[in-house]
């Protein structure tokens, strides 16, 4: 994985100490190990953010920064990635994970009214929660999974690459510095 691309990208530790609103979160943004990006901490950053961005609930964030410190992986990735819920795509993510629950649990498809007001789903909320967090949480889980093993195949498959390409660099450094010796 290209370390210097997510570099250029993430927020650094010092700016986000000095933000008042997240003072309260010092100690967190403090530790070093939370901001390495290695391949372990990447594939963890992913599964982490992916699986909380997966959770029908509020402070998704929250949840994501705490995940990523019990699982030492990339605060930044990890929070960064709750955002693939985001007011546009939720619910669309959202009907896909409680179509998938009333599939896995055998449960009917609630159809949803012309105009869908608070009321509506309040009332129908006994009969959609189940679905939608059976649904979500088994998404939730083959993303995690899926994204940490294509990560750390994706970051092999570049640290291999660019082996090879600077060994036939090397190489034809030297073909070239021979054949001007040659000559």
């Amino acid at each position: 994985m290209p370390r210097r691309f997510l570099q250029r990208y993430m927020p650094k530790p010092d700016t986000l100490r000095r933000q008042r609103s997240l003072r309260f979160m010092a100690p967190l943004i403090a530790d070093p190990g939370l901001w390495l990006l290695t391949r372990r901490s990447v594939a963890n950053a992913f599964s982490v953010g992916l699986f909380c961005a997966m959770l029908p609930i509020p402070f998704q964030m929250v949840v994501a920064a705490v995940g990523a410190r019990l699982s030492r992986c990339n605060l930044a990735l990890s929070v960064g990635l709750v955002w693939i819920t985001n007011p546009l795509t939720m619910p669309l993510i959202f009907y896909a994970n409680y179509r998938l629950g009333t599939f896995l649990l055998g449960a009917p498809v609630r159809e949803a009214p012309s105009r869908i007001s608070t009321r509506w789903i309040a009332e129908q909320m006994h009969d959609i929660l189940p679905p939608l967090m059976v649904g979500s949480l088994v998404t939730a889980l083959v993303l995690a999974v899926v994204a940490n093993i294509g990560i750390r195949l994706i970051w092999r498959w570049h640290v291999s690459y660019n082996w090879k390409r600077r060994r036939l660099n090397r190489q034809r450094r030297r073909a070239r510095i021979e054949s001007e010796f040659d000559d």
